[in-house]
């Protein structure tokens, strides 16, 4: 352990680094009742998800522990899940596609590829860096905003209405009433630093589910969508069957629609990439892993074990994996080797036998992580610069606000850059624009382009 990880030479030891990655574990381990949950909207096995999240989960934290020997535990990504269901399967669907989240898995396996080949060759830093910084806090904070939206849905606290497009909901329905407790008990443990208050909510919400489904206030109806919020261990305690959703992949859907494939990996690419460098330079900044001059050593080694990771989740069936933040509470327990990465890999692989309870873990009680958690992306908006360049003032605003109103990440990261583009050259700062950003306009406008023309 000791020579393996440098234990002594990161001023750190085998007890500390263990609680450090189960209290990483604990504040991340919500995205096993999110994810399926929101996956399964796309019309993909609920369990399967769930088997799916867990083992990609803990592969891809065991390469990041080994290979970068890093802190730093990765899992589903939060908001390029809500991508992948909301917005990407939607839009195939209405294609007439049967199953549209066999092309979205596709598109990540691909995005993986890609990745895996961007890291080798030392192009993602480049791509990080030709992107102005309002830019990506923009995308940042409105990704934070669609999480919310999505969460508030989920609890049928916003509703649709006619006349002025979204309106609250039944604020009576057990649904409502317990999904705004559950935010607020959040709150409560965030305030006091209770170690995984995320996970807490989730579950504290659950339990008051299950009283008020005994109490007779929530009334299970399944032909309504209302299921029974008791677990069913009449199964065993065996995670469920990977089958549904290992290597389900359609490439047939690539050939005919070149343009859309191409605008949907590139959404999935564009949010990943900054998602995951940003993840790592603020854990290791919090871990003091970080060089003089602001540098992250063996950033290739952590990088392409995100990549890998991706390229695993595709396979097993699961959306995008990344690092995430969520380690910094690891790194604030003490954790600063690979060791606490390979202790949060532990406990995903002994969760994957806890499915029953995880599965029976309703919306509205994923509906406070998720709002939280985009309580924690719009952060993002603080370090947002409103004057100066307006090219960099409009283009993050832009990015923002279409993300949440336009129920649609990609088309958020779309206009913002394309908004960004044009601007440049029309304030005579032509020069500033990097190639990378103007292949990226080249492929939103042409994107714009097939959206006008219904292709």
């Amino acid at each position: 352990m000791e020579k393996f990880f440098k234990l002594k030479e990161h001023g750190t030891n085998v007890r500390t680094e263990i609680i450090a990655g189960i209290t990483t574990f604990l504040s991340m381990a919500y995205i096993l009742a999110v994810n399926p949950s929101i996956l399964s909207a796309a019309g993909m096995d609920q369990g399967a998800v769930f088997t799916a999240t867990a083992v990609s989960a803990a592969f891809a934290t065991i390469i990041m522990g080994v290979f970068a020997n890093y802190p730093v535990a990765l899992a589903s990504g939060m908001g390029l899940n809500a991508y992948f269901a909301y917005t990407v399967c939607p839009q195939l669907q209405e294609m007439g596609i049967t199953d549209p989240w066999k092309i979205a898995l596709t598109a990540i396996l691909v995005e993986g590829i890609i990745f895996i080949l961007l890291s080798l060759f030392k192009f993602r830093e480049t791509l990080v860096n030709s992107v102005p910084a309002n830019l990506k806090f923009g995308i940042s904070a409105g990704i934070g905003l669609f999480i919310a939206i999505v969460g508030l849905k989920g609890a049928g606290i916003i509703i649709a209405d006619p006349s002025t497009l979204v309106a609250l909901g039944d604020v009576s329905s057990p649904a409502v009433v317990l999904a705004f407790v559950g935010l607020l008990i959040i709150g409560i443990m965030w305030h006091f630093k209770v170690k995984g208050a995320i996970l807490w909510g989730i579950l504290i919400t659950w339990v008051l589910g299950i009283i008020a489904e005994l109490t007779g206030w929530y009334v299970v109806n399944p032909e309504a969508g209302v299921y029974s919020l008791i677990p069913n261990f009449s199964s065993g305690i065996l995670p469920p069957s990977l089958a549904p959703t290992f290597f389900q992949f359609d490439f047939s859907f690539i050939a005919k629609n070149v343009m859309n494939f191409v605008v949907i990996v590139f959404a999935f690419l564009f949010v990943d990439l900054f998602d995951t460098v940003g993840t790592l330079i603020g854990v290791a900044d919090q871990g003091g892993l970080l060089t003089k001059d602001g540098k992250l050593p063996k950033v290739g080694a952590a990088l392409m074990s995100d990549a890998v990771g991706t390229v695993a989740g595709a396979c097993l069936g699961t959306s995008t994996v990344t690092s995430y933040v969520e380690s910094t509470a690891g790194v604030a327990e003490g954790g600063r080797t690979g060791l606490t990465a390979l202790s949060t890999a532990g406990m995903f692989i002994l969760a994957l036998f806890l499915s029953p309870i995880f599965l029976a873990i309703p919306s509205f009680a994923t509906t406070p992580a998720l709002v939280f958690v985009g309580l924690l992306m719009m952060k993002s908006v603080l370090k947002m610069k409103f004057d100066g360049d307006i090219a960099d003032v409009l283009g993050g605003f832009v990015a923002l606000i279409m993300m949440p109103f336009s129920y649609s990440i990609a088309n958020g990261i779309m206009f913002g850059i394309v908004a960004w583009v044009i601007l440049k050259v029309c304030t005579g700062k032509i020069k500033e624009i990097h190639p990378v950003m103007w292949v990226s306009f080249g492929l939103f406008v042409l994107r714009i382009i097939t959206l006008v023309l219904h292709v």
